[in-house]
Formats: structure tokens, C-alpha cells, sequence
């Protein structure tokens, strides 16, 4: 019996168990991106202080909200931290939050995911001389015992990429507490938060000894988080209060978001009508208006505005309910008040454009073709913003523009066919050397450039 064809069949189940730790090691980034004005604009007024703490530019650091409803956040290259909705969703406080972003600021600083390569390729390499050794075991005609060679290699290669991942977890422990307390943030809220996820995990059966710690890619240990109690209570911030404006900005974002994303039934059992805070009236708004209840939405944001008349999100909300149940022209209002105190944000601008052309009157075509504009001009990853000026564009007309911002649109969502398609149009029609056709051209060169390598890539 040859042993060798086995020994190779086992090596390929122990790269594949390997190279799946790999993957789930660098957490793969969800395909859907939640963009909100005043949730992204919390999580960066969160986070400036310990950007700033941490050396960092605050304008090149971006926290993005994943709709993910695990309790996970991480970086994944460049100084981007991604957070899930379901981290926001078990946290408490804004202070929690805070204590979880200035660790994935120590893994920025650490340069930890450009390391990553280093951690694996250690691994690979303890799990070839497996290989080798189990594949000369069986040759030699030991073939009962390369079997166990190759596990024992693949278990110390595992151990040993895990062992590269805690090193790379102490260290993001150790910055972030420095960045908070450089800061004067307590860490009151980052111990918090780790006891909630040792006791999700002990839910979940995880249970404290070798075995599991060992397994574990970001070991929520009793020893792990009795250093941190102890660094975090030495501190001079430990007993600074929580800022109540920031706790009470996130309690709002919360509930707009458990509204957002969440089953009607379920939210309005959370926020019963006794109820009668922001929180409980951002939460009911979103889940009448979710379940198509819409004279029940609209009240919500009239006691949300009867509370604050300028908060320019509760006009934002108020707009998009209407816009969003077929009327526009009651939208337009309360969303270009909305733009305004926002100083033009990209993103309710949108909306307010949207709500602009829905009302199907030429008299706010300029109107709407003006806001667009300087929507996408501030925000170029705002596909929904070019989707509606090149609509504006093309109710006026303007065919080789309509089709630049179609190209932009799809060059955004990865349509390379269709972006080369619109680009080549838009850059026939534009006059020659214009920054319109300059565009164009590049946008063009990038989608085939695009399209070339997927052809490129062998086929299985």
C-alpha cells in the first residue's frame, strides 16, 4: 500500500486548516457600509481625542460602521477602524466604545496588520517541515506514524501564528491604555466592555483553561484583563466622569440605529410609549416608519423636534419619512433646514437633492443639480449622490455629464464594464481638455485596467 498519496491527503487537510485560521485571523470586511451623518460624526468626535493622543492626524484616521450584528471591531490595513453594529448595540456607554477604538489605535500604531505576513509565514514554514517530515516518514515505510507527524506540525503551527496574535493583543492593551489616559479618558469603560465579551464567550461554552486560551485568537483571559483593571485603576484619569453631552449623543445613535436595523415588534416592546426619551423616540420613529406606519413615524418626530427644533438629524429624519412614503414636497423643507445647520453635509444633502427631483417640478432642478454637486465634491464615495445628479443631468439635458456621473456610480460599486461603457461616452461628449473629460479619461483607464486583470486571472 503506498502511504505517500495519504500522507499528502492529510498535509492538504492541515494546510486547509491552517490557511483558514489565516483567513479568520484578518477579519473579512462586510460588503455593507452603514453611512450616517450624525452616527459617523459621533464615532470621529469619540475618537479625536485619542487620535490626537496617539500621534495620529485626526482627518487621516476613519472609523466605519459595518451592519454586522456580532460584537467584533478591527483594522484591516491603513489607519481605517472598522466597528460592527452589534459592538455599538452591547455597549452602554460612549466611554466603552472609546476604550475599544483606542485599542484598535494600538494596532495601527503597532503596524500590527502590515506584521501579520510575518506571524503567518512562521506558521507556514513550521507547517512544511511537517510535511516533509510525515512525507519521509512515509517513504521510509513508517507510514503510521507520519500521520501524527503532520498533526503535531500543524497543531505547533497554529500555536505558533496564535502566540504571534496575543504578542499583537498585549501590545494594543498596553497602547490604548496610554492613549486614554493621554486623553484624561477613564478606562473604566474599556474593562467594562472586555468583562462583557469574557462573559459572552463563557455563554457561548468557552471555559477557561489551556485548550480554549490557546485557541483563542484574541484570548479574553482572567489574567488578560486583571492587568488591564490594574493599569487602567493606577491611572489618573480612572476616576475622570463620563462626558454626559457624548453619553447622551450615543444613547440617541443607539436607539436610531436598534430603529434602523432592527424588527419593528421588536424595537417598540424595547421603547414602549411610557417612554418619552430622545433615545426611545429616535428607536419608535424608525420602527413605524420601517413598518410602513407613517402618521406614527411623523408623531415621533414631532416630539423629537417639540424637544429640540435645530437638531438638524431630527429634520433630516422628519424629510426622509416623508420623501420616503411619496411626499417630496413636504421633504424639501425640513430637509434643506437640515442641510443648512449641517453646513452642507454630503450625505442629508443627497437626500435633499433626491427629495428636489422627486418633486418633478423643473423650478428646483438648479436647485437640485447645485446641492448634488457640492454633495459629491465633499464626498466622492457617495454613490447614491452621483446616481442622482446624473438623473438631474439627464432631465436637463446634459447626456455626456449624466453619463460621467453614471460612470462615477458604477466605478464606486465595482461595475467596470458598465463604468468603461458611461466613461467612454461622457468623455466623447465633453469638451476636449475640460477637467469634466480629464475625469472621464481616468475613470476609463481604470475600468480597463480593471477589466484586464480579471481576464487575466487563471481559471479553474
Amino acid at each position: 500500500m503506498n502511504r505517500i498519496p495519504t500522507a499528502l491527503r492529510l498535509l492538504a487537510a492541515a494546510f486547509a486548516s491552517l490557511a483558514l485560521l489565516m483567513l479568520t485571523a484578518r477579519p473579512v470586511l462586510a460588503q455593507s457600509i452603514l453611512r450616517d451623518t450624525e452616527t459617523e460624526a459621533l464615532l470621529n468626535d469619540m475618537a479625536a481625542p485619542l487620535v490626537k493622543a496617539a500621534g495620529l492626524e485626526p482627518g487621516n484616521v476613519q472609523i466605519v460602521l459595518v451592519a454586522n450584528p456580532s460584537i467584533n471591531a478591527f483594522v484591516a490595513g491603513g489607519q481605517i477602524i472598522y466597528i460592527h453594529s452589534g459592538l455599538i448595540e452591547a455597549a452602554d456607554t460612549a466611554n466603552e466604545v472609546q476604550g475599544v477604538i483606542a485599542h484598535e489605535l494600538g494596532h495601527i500604531t503597532g503596524g500590527h496588520i502590515n506584521r501579520l505576513h510575518e506571524g503567518m509565514g512562521n506558521a507556514a514554514r513550521v507547517s512544511l517541515l511537517s510535511l516533509l517530515l510525515g512525507v519521509a516518514a512515509a517513504a521510509a515505510g513508517a507510514g503510521e506514524v507520519a500521520p501524527g507527524i503532520m498533526m503535531a506540525g500543524q497543531r505547533a503551527a497554529i500555536g505558533s501564528f496564535l502566540a504571534f496574535s496575543r504578542v499583537q493583543e498585549a501590545s494594543a492593551d498596553a497602547a490604548g491604555a496610554q492613549y486614554l489616559s493621554a486623553a484624561g479618558i477613564s478606562g473604566r469603560g474599556s474593562l467594562s466592555f472586555f468583562r462583557k465579551l469574557q462573559g459572552e464567550l463563557s455563554m457561548r461554552g468557552y471555559r477557561r483553561n489551556d485548550e480554549t486560551e490557546f485557541l483563542q485568537t484574541h484570548p479574553l483571559s482572567v489574567d488578560r484583563i486583571q492587568r488591564l483593571r490594574e493599569t487602567y485603576v493606577a491611572d489618573p484619569a480612572w476616576d475622570a466622569p463620563d462626558d454626559p453631552r457624548l453619553q447622551a449623543r450615543f444613547e440617541a445613535v443607539k436607539a436610531k440605529l436598534a430603529g434602523y436595523l432592527g424588527q419593528p415588534e421588536q424595537i417598540l416592546r424595547a421603547y414602549p410609549p411610557s417612554d418619552t426619551s430622545v433615545a426611545a423616540h429616535y428607536a419608535r420613529a424608525y420602527a413605524f416608519h420601517k413598518d410602513a406606519r407613517i402618521e406614527q413615524a411623523l408623531a415621533e418626530t414631532r416630539a423629537l423636534l417639540a424637544k429640540e427644533p435645530d437638531n438638524p438629524y431630527f429634520l433630516e429624519l422628519k424629510g426622509q419619512v416623508l420623501l420616503e412614503s411619496g411626499r417630496p414636497r413636504e421633504a424639501i423643507a425640513p430637509l434643506r433646514e437640515a442641510t443648512r445647520l449641517t453646513g452642507n453635509a454630503p450625505l442629508i444633502g443627497s437626500i435633499y437633492g433626491h427629495a428636489l427631483i422627486a418633486a418633478e417640478d423643473p423650478a428646483y432642478h438648479e436647485e437640485a443639480l447645485r446641492v448634488l454637486r457640492a454633495s459629491v465634491a465633499r464626498d466622492r464615495a457617495n454613490a447614491f449622490a452621483w446616481h442622482q445628479l446624473g438623473v438631474i443631468y439627464a432631465q436637463q439635458g446634459d447626456q455626456a455629464r449624466a453619463m460621467l456621473a453614471s460612470a462615477e456610480q458604477q466605478a464606486l460599486r465595482r461595475d467596470h464594464a458598465a463604468a468603461l461603457r458611461n466613461a467612454r461616452g461622457a468623455e466623447a461628449g465633453l469638451p476636449v481638455g475640460s477637467p469634466d473629460w480629464l475625469r472621464a479619461q481616468d475613470i476609463g483607464m481604470a475600468a480597463q485596467a480593471a477589466l484586464e486583470r480579471e481576464r487575466s486571472r487563471p481559471r479553474r
